[in-house]
């Protein structure tokens, strides 16, 4: 189930964007972020659940490629799967495209160290990893 794909639309806000009316590169990064979070409760779980298991995952490495431009006001998917899982190592890939179409305009990838709460890695135990593996299908997306 690694290459279950999640989409979060997102509304280009005002403040995501620089003077020219371009999205500003750290705004994809949030981006990201909230594609991680709705990843999450289309498998019937959150980052909270999972910080209350007494596990944190951070981000160790983040890569972005910017390929076309997104302005202030566009409607636009973030398309997210998790592409990796290794001992205590997750990697998700995110595709950004125009509401109704796949014309990819950034796509990225973050890497992340599952730890926990003394922030040491851990090997991804069977809990955790049943919870990534599981159908999205099989759940309604958590509110």
């Amino acid at each position: 189930m690694l290459q279950a794909v999640t989409e979060e639309r997102i509304r280009v806000r005002y403040g995501e964007t620089d003077q020219m009316g371009h999205a500003y590169y750290g705004s994809y990064l949030l981006w990201f972020e909230q594609a991680r979070g709705a990843w999450c409760r289309d498998r019937g779980f959150t980052y909270r659940g999972l910080e209350e298991m007494g596990y944190r995952l951070p981000v160790v490495e983040a890569h972005v490629r910017y390929k076309g431009q997104v302005r202030y006001d566009d409607l636009i998917v973030v398309r997210i799967r998790l592409t990796e899982v290794k001992r205590a190592v997750l990697r998700f890939d995110y595709e950004v495209v125009p509401d109704g179409s796949d014309r990819v305009l950034t796509e990225g990838y973050t890497v992340h160290m599952l730890v926990d709460e003394s922030l040491r890695a851990v090997s991804v135990p069977d809990e955790v990893r049943e919870l990534l593996e599981r159908d999205p299908n099989d759940f309604d997306r958590l509110a």
